[in-house]
């Protein structure tokens, strides 16, 4: 899809559609042919960027005919750069400026519990994010308000635009971070789909506090030349990179 379209976000599509995969195919409770049912569970792609991998996820999890994502970001597609609620049915709110997924996120979980209501709310950011300062003003609202319907889950692959996240503005120690502000951390594998859903349940579990799940993930991880290398947070492959990728994707690493 990106080699097609000429532009995206390769390796932070690769680092987070495993977790995407576990949400829509064994934790969200949405229905592709009521996308905006009242009961409906909430996930948010703060990380924007990645809209890829969650068109191709929607796509497979059938709130879009597989063909559409071969419009992905050409002229008049809906499938544009970043994910647009008013166009693309499964997709809760629009995100493309990093640290407004999670506010967004935290008054969707807030909602519910004023309402009453038992459905949940997700939400998905990249580690270099959480540079933003709109997250942590929103991680101490949901601690205050007890979110214990609100999961967080942090695409932890190290890598940000142009350097790694330590050699921008190091947010180590991240987990250590988040229990501080009165959240239910988990470290899980973002890779491995059992790590994922034994945290998933965790979450699910925990009263009295909304959850962070970090996960540890690799920049364009299933590639291995563009496995943690910086270059392909925003970068296009060549044809012959291409076709090796593939090769890798479908068969596993030489």
């Amino acid at each position: 899809m990106v080699n097609e379209a000429g532009a995206g976000h390769l390796g932070s599509e690769l680092s987070c559609v495993d977790l995407l995969v576990a949400l829509y195919f064994g934790e969200l409770r949405v229905d592709p042919t009521d996308p905006m049912a009242p009961g409906r569970d909430r996930f948010v792609l703060s990380k924007g960027h990645a809209a890829g991998a969650l068109y191709v996820t929607l796509a497979e999890a059938g709130f879009l005919e597989p063909d559409e994502v071969s419009t992905f970001m050409r002229a008049g597609s809906r499938l544009s750069g970043h994910p647009d609620r008013k166009a693309v049915p499964g997709v809760e709110t629009n995100t493309g400026p990093l640290g407004h997924g999670l506010p967004v996120a935290v008054g969707m979980a807030k909602a519910a519990r004023l309402r009453g209501e038992d459905w949940r709310t997700y939400v998905l950011t990249g580690d270099g994010e959480l540079q933003e300062g709109s997250n942590w003003e929103a991680g101490m609202a949901a601690a205050q308000f007890r979110l214990d319907n609100l999961t967080l889950l942090i695409d932890h692959n190290r890598f940000q635009q142009g350097a790694p996240v330590a050699e921008t503005n190091d947010l180590a120690p991240l987990a250590d971070k988040w229990r501080a502000f009165g959240w239910h951390v988990v470290d899980i594998d973002g890779h491995d789909f059992d790590s994922i859903h034994a945290g998933l349940d965790v979450a699910r579990a925990t009263s009295d506090r909304p959850t962070c799940l970090m996960a540890h993930t690799n920049k364009a991880e299933g590639v291995s030349f563009m496995r943690d290398r910086v270059a392909w947070h925003h970068r296009v492959p060549t044809e012959e990179e291409y076709v090796r990728a593939r090769a890798e994707l479908t068969e596993g690493p030489s």
